[in-house]
């Protein structure tokens, strides 16, 4: 009896939520914007279109930058987000009303293994790795996994290329990725913010979209972004001597547009860094689409509920690894995320192989 109750008070609700979403939408005074930063309960919104009945306000132009709330029982926000909001003059602040259709949305489990959003209509994701610290390729499989399954295009980026020749095992990184890149659709391009090194290629590859840089902390994420874009200030910080791992510097989630009066040119979505990444809510099948060369083996297994494992009899993968035809370590990574997925592990801590 209780639960029949929550059900008829449930459906109620979302009546109502309806209903004040239809009222709303009659309304001509809500402007439209996109989420530029993002503070926790409150959001900053750039205007992109000003509301079709206009206050007399000096102040209320496209691309001027609203701090605002958001409605009750909206999706949680975040940064790229495009959104209607309504106007307090006398507060100086916006109310978010309507969120707009996402055509892509990047996700991540939280600690306490909710998933939230990360940034919305991205058109691709940068992998930035460097020789130091060592390269954690199984976050790189993961960050690649992530691109796949939202329809976002990776960009693998090796920077601080100016250190190769004191870690030269990092080249076969590089030429293993390169022949990934060339079989599946994506690049992988070198650069050194210290040296200048082909940073025009990497502002050619991310002009006129909408970009999320990701990697480990260290890896020169920020100093890239302050080259491409002189005005966006992000704070920098060096390898820790003893850990020889990078130390997070960026706090709020940011974007910074090529052409602050455009955001139709595209521009950088930057995010805290990311040294952890779960994906407990993926299934094996999912993680599996995010490994092109691999799944294209799926069904040649002798057995069907084969865990290729190194020792697996009849393993497909193993014997196209064996073959030189695949990676063992993608057959590594791919098991290992299967694993920790099934297992319900949240955000687990990647090692750099």
């Amino acid at each position: 009896m209780t639960l029949i109750r929550r059900r008829k008070l449930t459906k109620r609700q979302t009546r109502q939520i309806e209903q004040n979403q239809e009222q709303i939408q009659d309304d001509d005074t809500l402007a439209t914007g996109v989420i530029v930063s993002h503070f926790g309960k409150q959001l900053d919104v750039q205007i992109t279109t000003l509301p079709s009945v206009l206050p007399n306000d000096d102040e209320l132009v496209v691309g001027a930058i609203w701090r605002c709330h958001a409605r009750t029982n909206l999706p949680m926000l975040t940064t790229g987000d495009t959104v209607k909001f309504s106007l307090d003059l006398t507060a100086r602040l916006g109310r978010i009303e309507f969120l707009g259709e996402r055509h892509t949305l990047i996700t991540r489990p939280d600690r306490y293994n909710k998933v939230k959003p990360v940034a919305a209509n991205v058109d691709m994701l940068v992998i930035v790795f460097a020789p130091l610290p060592k390269p954690a390729v199984n976050l790189i499989d993961r960050y690649l996994l992530i691109a796949r399954l939202n329809g976002v295009q990776p960009l693998l980026v090796l920077n601080k290329s100016d250190l190769l020749d004191q870690h030269p095992d990092v080249n076969q990184i590089i030429q293993e990725y390169q022949e990934l890149g060339n079989s599946y659709g994506f690049d992988v391009i070198i650069t050194s913010s210290t040296n200048q090194d082909n940073l025009s290629t990497l502002a050619t590859h991310i002009d006129g979209k909408l970009s999320i840089f990701a990697g480990q902390s260290g890896v020169g994420k920020s100093s890239l972004i302050n080259t491409i874009l002189p005005t966006a200030n992000q704070s920098t910080n060096v390898i820790s001597a003893g850990s020889q791992l990078g130390q997070h510097t960026t706090t709020t989630s940011r974007l910074l547009p090529y052409d602050p009066s455009d955001l139709g040119k595209g521009g950088i979505i930057d995010t805290p860094g990311i040294r952890e990444y779960g994906i407990w809510h993926l299934s094996a099948d999912d993680i599996l689409a995010g490994f092109d060369e691999l799944s294209a083996l799926i069904g040649e297994c002798q057995f069907r509920d084969c865990n290729h494992a190194q020792n697996a009899k009849g393993c497909a993968m193993w014997a196209a690894a064996n073959a030189g035809k695949v990676l063992p370590r993608r057959i590594e990574s791919l098991t290992s995320l299967i694993e920790e997925a099934k297992n319900g592990t949240s955000a687990a801590k990647p090692s750099a192989k």
